[in-house]
C-alpha cells in the first residue's frame, strides 16, 4: 500500500489528536475556507446559462407531449 493510501485508510493523526470541539472548528474553518474560492459567474454567464437551461426544457417538453399524443392515439386505436 503506497503512502496516501496508508495515510487516507488511518485517518490524519493530527486529527485524532484534535479534541472534538477543535475538530468542529476547523470544519468551519475549511468550508469558510472552499467558499472563498468559488468564482460566481457573470450577469452575462448567468443570463447565457438560464437560457441553455429554459431551451433544453421546452425541448424535452416539446418531446414529452408528442410522445404523449403517440402513445394515446395507439391506445386509442388499440383498445377503441
Amino acid at each position: 500500500m503506497n503512502e496516501v493510501a496508508h495515510s487516507g485508510a488511518k485517518g490524519d493523526v493530527s486529527a485524532q489528536k484534535q479534541g472534538f470541539f477543535a475538530r468542529i472548528v476547523a470544519f468551519f474553518q475549511q468550508v469558510i475556507a472552499e467558499f472563498q474560492k468559488v468564482q460566481r459567474p457573470t450577469r452575462s454567464e448567468l443570463w447565457s446559462m438560464f437560457l441553455t437551461v429554459v431551451s433544453f426544457l421546452i425541448v424535452v417538453m416539446v418531446f414529452v407531449t408528442l410522445l404523449d399524443l403517440l402513445f394515446s392515439q395507439v391506445i386509442f386505436w388499440i383498445f377503441g
